[in-house]
């Protein structure tokens, strides 16, 4: 039964290897150039260290977003095209007569070619992330924003539990629609929904974030960056801080702040408006997750996809006996 399955995978197997191959090659002299775009950077700074390292990030910045993209669509992909067709194609074609009338049960069938297939995807998508992980390191540490939805589906273990649950789900769904490529569709679509929806509305809730006052000086106002991967405020400077949620302006005494005046503050030159904004004495209150939580949340939501993948497989479990 192991046999037969690693058979009707093998083209498969041969097209997606050759791709990763090449990936992999092309990782690997990414990396290469990273480490040395880096250590050029830090060797030349001087004064200016962080003019040399914004460079650094703009030059190697789109090739790793692109490679990025490609890791977070990889679970889909495996679940479309590995997933889908599993089942479907067998009670398509009608082959799965001859399959379950042999000495092996339904049960027994499934349960093999899911653990050949899932494991399969499972170690090639691995094998992408360990190289992408490796090759973008040195950026990352500059970035300091591996908390963003983009960077945090396309590093370590979450892509492997992403990819487990795809092609678990997938071939779910094509047990119950018994064709291919409405499976294949709806797969890709139902999982695309998962990973909109997990990042924004489940991954915030792994964990309870920590709750801090800022004041909005001139300084904190200057140094501020995008929210969402790391906030420059005051108690908030250390890399990866994942700002969650932030309450509404007030004053430092709890008043609301008069928003005819906050408003005339936001015109003119950006210091000037910082200096207005600051004499308003203005607090926040900031919701984060801190940067030592990284390592939780990737075993809380992989555990998640890997539970989600257990329940789903039990399902296709119980649908196979009346296929």
């Amino acid at each position: 039964m192991t046999w037969l399955s690693w058979r009707q995978l093998r083209a498969q197997l041969l097209v997606t290897g050759v791709a990763l191959a090449v990936l992999g090659a092309y990782l690997v002299v990414l990396g290469t150039q990273i480490r040395s775009g880096h250590h050029d950077a830090v060797a030349s700074c001087g004064d200016a260290c962080g003019s040399a390292l914004r460079e650094f990030q703009s030059r190697f910045q789109g090739q790793l977003y692109l490679l990025d993209a490609l890791l977070l669509v990889t679970p889909a992909l495996l679940g479309m095209f590995w997933g889908a067709p599993l089942v479907a194609r067998e009670l398509e074609t009608g082959t799965h007569r001859l399959v379950w009338n042999q000495s092996v049960s339904r049960h027994r069938w499934l349960v093999v070619r899911l653990a050949v297939v899932t494991a399969t995807a499972a170690a090639l998508t691995g094998l992408f992330s360990l190289l992408l992980t490796w090759a973008a390191s040195p950026y990352d540490a500059v970035a300091a924003d591996r908390f963003t939805a983009l960077l945090f589906g396309a590093r370590n273990l979450v892509p492997v539990a992403y990819t487990c649950c795809s092609v678990v789900l997938g071939a779910l769904v094509g047990l119950v629609l018994r064709r291919t490529v409405p499976a294949m569709a709806l797969t890709a679509l139902l999982f695309a929904a998962i990973q909109v929806a997990v990042p924004t509305v489940v991954r915030p809730h792994l964990g309870t974030p920590v709750h801090s006052s800022q004041a909005m000086s001139a300084e904190a106002i200057r140094n501020l960056s995008f929210l969402g991967a790391q906030a420059d405020v005051e108690g908030l400077s250390a890399p990866n801080v994942w700002v969650v949620s932030n309450s509404k302006l007030l004053t430092a005494d709890g008043r609301t702040v008069d928003l005819d005046r906050y408003h005339g503050c936001l015109s003119g030159q950006f210091d000037v408006m910082a200096q207005c904004v600051a004499a308003l004495d203005l607090h926040v209150d900031v919701a984060y997750h801190p940067g030592g939580r990284y390592w939780r949340f990737q075993w809380l939501e992989s555990l998640l996809f890997l539970t989600a993948a257990l329940a789903l497989t039990g399902l296709a479990l119980w649908r196979i006996r009346v296929a």
